[in-house]
């Protein structure tokens, strides 16, 4: 007999409930999620009742893992949107030296300057308003700027989050 994949995921649903506690199952599930879902939403995806899903998540909503948002008389959860930044950060801080992240907020700020140089702007929205729907280039520099601008901040941030710990040691 042949398993389908319908089987093969019901097995995995069944050792993942089996392995793990409701709300052990409802973090993992709120972790993922970026856009707001309701209680049921979530409950149907950790394999917990909607009370328990509506419980956890209102503890996790308390403990500042995850934050609400109202969607007419639904509650919606989703995790923190801090949470994501300061992981970043904090795994920047882990995995980085000072001086290669020094070297690195030198090289992006190099590279955005290249960008405003080439197109003659000072920044990615006002690239966007520049540019025809039909210019691929032009929008691939236009994420990687945007990118490389993110990228940049985060590693500042980390920097001095960094600086501030080391103040705070003393």
């Amino acid at each position: 007999m042949t398993e389908t994949w319908d089987d093969v995921n019901e097995h995995v649903k069944a050792d993942w409930k089996e392995d793990t506690t409701p709300f052990e199952r409802l973090y993992e599930i709120v972790e993922q999620t970026h856009d707001g879902q309701s209680a049921a939403e979530i409950a149907d995806r950790a394999l917990v009742s909607e009370p328990t899903a509506r419980r956890h998540c209102k503890s996790l909503v308390n403990t500042g893992f995850a934050e609400t948002e109202q969607d007419g008389q639904t509650t919606l959860y989703k995790r923190h949107s801090d949470r994501v930044l300061m992981s970043r950060i904090r795994e920047l801080r882990e995995e980085v030296t000072r001086p290669e992240l020094l070297d690195s907020i030198k090289e992006m700020k190099i590279e955005i300057r290249r960008y405003e140089d080439r197109y003659d702007v000072v920044s990615p929205e006002e690239l966007s308003q520049q540019l025809d729907a039909d210019e691929t280039e032009g929008w691939d520099d236009l994420t990687a700027w945007r990118t490389t601008r993110q990228n940049l901040a985060v590693a500042q941030a980390a920097l001095a989050y960094d600086e501030a710990s080391h103040q705070f040691a003393v």
